[in-house]
């Protein structure tokens, strides 16, 4: 008697521990994560280690509808509005892109920019970084303020560095400010900058022949919309022509550029996860002021700087995060 006492009561117990878990997965939170496409950097990885630092474990008390237009920029408004429909509690979005189509999918949905290409006040997105207003807040990486430092950066690798070119999409929404913040800053490091701008596919043999035919010494790039997707095409032009490319994401260096300055784009990924836990907890964007970076990373590829006969100084080298040999 005792003992079939003893087994119905560790039923129950056994019972009630499985309750309590399906309800603590059925209370789960669900978080809508939108990128132009994944593995940037291992930035899904760094924002699922900033999320598990909080206490959020991906398919126990949070699900994660990870959507990627995967170099489409004309998929992030259906994607949204689906990220929209499924009624996830916030949507993290990569991109100032990303977070423009969210932004039009909601006015009332909590969204996190994680790592923001472009300035969001010039786009129209936040009334200000210290107070967003409306439903966005989160990070972001100032890469275009950061032109100045990378044309610096190119003049100690280029003593004699006289004429840049800026690859950038013609056609990609933010493109042309991150050229006037390249022009911006040239001017007083006495570099002439030549505009390459590009509409398709089709355009990245002529603009590197316009390249070797003004003489450019070097070439800067834009990274957004086309350019970003024809990475690796951009890379190979760029070697042919002996041109040292430098970029704002480390995706290029990776892929063979010789020099990237940017943002720390996995520290930004985590950062975007406490916000993203804030807002859980019941905190409003319109009241979290945006965080800047506070770090950044310089990536150099020894072996393309090579490759064109380019030596890069010991004290550039010095300063180097990350050197790709």
């Amino acid at each position: 008697m005792n003992q079939t006492i003893i087994r119905a009561g560790l039923c129950a117990f056994l019972l009630t521990l499985c309750l309590s878990a399906e309800a603590q997965v059925n209370k789960g939170y669900r978080v809508g994560y939108l990128s132009p496409r994944p593995g940037i950097e291992f930035r899904e990885d760094a924002f699922r280690e900033g999320l598990l630092k909080l206490g959020y474990i991906e398919g126990r008390n949070v699900a994660i509808d990870w959507r990627f237009t995967k170099g489409k920029a004309e998929l992030f408004p259906t994607l949204a509005s689906d990220l929209v429909r499924r009624k996830v509690d916030c949507i993290l979005a990569v991109g100032v892109n990303a977070t423009q189509a969210a932004s039009k999918a909601t006015t009332t949905l909590p969204i996190v920019m994680g790592d923001a290409d472009d300035d969001p006040v010039r786009r129209g997105l936040i009334a200000s970084l210290a107070r967003p207003g409306g439903n966005i807040t989160g990070v972001i990486s100032i890469s275009s303020d950061l032109a100045g430092k990378r044309l610096e950066l190119l003049k100690e690798i280029i003593p004699n560095l006289s004429r840049v070119g800026v690859l950038w999409d013609a056609e990609g929404p933010g493109a042309a400010g991150h050229v006037r913040d390249a022009e911006l800053a040239a001017t007083p490091l006495g570099l002439k900058l030549q505009s390459l701008g590009v509409r398709d596919a089709g355009d990245f043999e002529n603009v590197f022949r316009a390249a070797a035919k003004a003489r450019l010494q070097a070439l800067t790039v834009v990274v957004t919309g086309l350019i970003s997707n024809y990475r690796a095409e951009i890379v190979n032009l760029a070697t042919r022509a002996r041109l040292p490319l430098v970029a704002s994401n480390p995706d290029f260096v990776l892929s063979g550029g010789v020099l990237s300055y940017a943002a720390d784009i996995p520290e930004l990924s985590r950062r975007a996860a406490t916000y993203v836990d804030k807002i859980l907890k019941g905190a409003k964007p319109a009241e979290l002021p945006v965080e800047q970076p506070t770090k950044f990373e310089l990536v150099i590829n020894l072996k393309s700087a090579k490759q064109i006969g380019l030596t890069i100084p010991p004290n550039v080298l010095a300063r180097a995060d990350r050197v790709i040999k």
